[in-house]
């Protein structure tokens, strides 16, 4: 089947309730029943069709009741405030997981929520350093997560450690990190010294992008 062509690229950062690790990285249980947390990723490079994504940051919010794999979730997704009426139905066409096969990240994701919250837009703050393990992600006002690195409890150095999943469809490779947020209104949540990672990823039609130089 021939798609629209589209991509995005950028630095992504997560983190989650579970332990550092995260057992649904490995198919077993979240370490507290339920699975909630905050992920964003900045567009460096981005395109859908004819339409720039570049600069552009997008995110959301999330709760499982369980497993992500037994549905039930609930989420809410939130775009720069910048994105143009253009760029916004773009977008939601990635996000919402069209014009791509089901085996994506967005497909796989958006089969397991029950509920969605209407989209926030608003004035992100993002950073992302892989190297050092550090970053955050802020919508002032709502919500808000941090990481660092994970330390060695006994003589508190960085930690540095890695998960790489060969066949993922979320990453192929991402540095662990120690991680903190909480999140106002719709989805009220918060976790701290819990699990979060640090990759830089591409998709498009068929998912992840390995390839550095694809160009559609």
């Amino acid at each position: 089947m021939a798609y629209v062509d589209w991509m995005i690229r950028g630095p992504k950062i997560c983190s989650c309730s579970c332990d550092y690790g995260c057992p649904c990285e490995f198919n077993a249980r979240p370490t507290n029943a339920v699975c909630e947390g905050i992920e964003a990723q900045r567009i460096d490079e981005g395109w859908f069709g004819d339409v720039r994504l570049d600069g552009l940051i997008i995110g959301a919010r999330y709760r499982w009741p369980g497993p992500l794999h037994e549905g039930g979730g609930i989420v809410q997704g939130i775009i720069s405030e910048q994105a143009d009426d253009a760029q916004r139905d773009a977008l939601f066409q990635i996000l919402e997981g069209k014009e791509q096969e089901p085996t994506t990240a967005f497909n796989i994701v958006g089969s397991t929520i029950e509920t969605e919250f209407d989209p926030i837009f608003a004035d992100i703050e993002f950073a992302a350093d892989l190297a050092a393990r550090t970053g955050f992600f802020r919508v002032p006002g709502i919500m808000e997560m941090t990481l660092e690195p994970i330390r060695n409890p006994v003589t508190g150095e960085a930690h540095p450690a890695q998960i790489v999943l060969p066949t993922g469809f979320e990453f192929r490779n991402a540095e662990m990190a120690s991680g903190t947020f909480e999140a106002s209104g719709d989805i009220a949540l918060a976790g701290s010294g819990v699990y979060g990672y640090l990759t830089d990823v591409a998709y498009g039609p068929h998912g992840v992008i390995e390839d550095k130089s694809y160009r559609g």
